[in-house]
């Protein structure tokens, strides 16, 4: 239980140092708002660290970042309400510690756990664990979910804006930051591989992972055709084409 407490601490650490440096960036048109999750829900987010984080588990999923109804609401990477709610029970006490985006954008309101819209993305990645594994414990025994990026951007309309589509410069500037935490989370985790969750994330963990394999799945978003044909299946023959399958069940 110590090496466990050692693990969450020294990833709270990293969260909290990274939070501290986007939090002197700012970026331009077209985004106009910037949500830091890591900032006001940071309780909900260190709960999921101390509870859910421990040294070697096999595989570090890794997503692009949070989407603005799930992480931006949750403060939980993939964050959908339903199931961080009642799958991995984080907390109501902590839930009631979300706060808000300092500028808030009024067709992006924060809501937190009362919040009802879907996030797609989120409900498919957790549910596929929840089906897979039945128990979180069981689930974060093989592997641990991590967002590359921390910071949703927002375009004046409410449009999501991903990191990707920043100008150059201010994409730089943020990749640094990430990267240097996506390198300390590794270490801490001391995880045997990265394995991107879309295409964007593959490319980051390859520029900044040295020795160890990086892969990637098919990302659960309702905008792949591929994944709403089934994006769970999809997901077992990706993962068990590179050797990775459920641990077997105790009897």
């Amino acid at each position: 239980m110590a090496r466990k407490g050692l693990v969450a601490e020294r990833l709270m650490a990293t969260v909290d140092r990274l939070s501290a440096t986007l939090r002197t960036q700012s970026f331009g048109a077209p985004v106009t708002h910037v949500y830091n999750p890591l900032d006001y829900a940071r309780a909900t987010h260190h709960e999921f660290l101390e509870r859910f984080s421990h040294r070697r588990p096999e595989v570090l999923l890794l997503g692009m970042n949070p989407g603005p109804w799930g992480m931006a609401q949750t403060g939980i990477p993939f964050g959908a309400i339903p199931p961080v709610r009642d799958w991995l029970s984080i907390s109501r006490h902590a839930a009631d510690a979300i706060g808000h985006p300092t500028d808030e954008h009024p067709k992006r309101p924060i809501q937190g756990f009362d919040c009802q819209r879907e996030e797609v993305s989120g409900a498919r990645l957790w549910g596929w664990a929840r089906d897979t594994y039945g128990t979180p414990e069981r689930f974060f025994e093989q592997f641990f979910v991590y967002n590359y990026c921390p910071l949703i951007f927002l375009e004046a309309s409410g449009r999501n804006r991903t990191p990707d589509k920043l100008p150059a410069e201010e994409r730089n500037r943020l990749f640094a930051p990430c990267d240097e935490a996506l390198r300390d989370t590794v270490e801490i985790l001391g995880v045997e591989r990265v394995i991107g969750i879309g295409a964007f994330a593959e490319k980051r963990a390859s520029m900044v992972i040295e020795n160890l394999p990086v892969d990637r799945i098919l990302h659960p978003s309702p905008a792949s055709p591929a994944a709403n044909r089934g994006w769970s299946a999809a997901v077992k023959r990706q993962l068990e084409a590179i050797g990775i399958s459920p641990p077997s069940r105790s009897l």
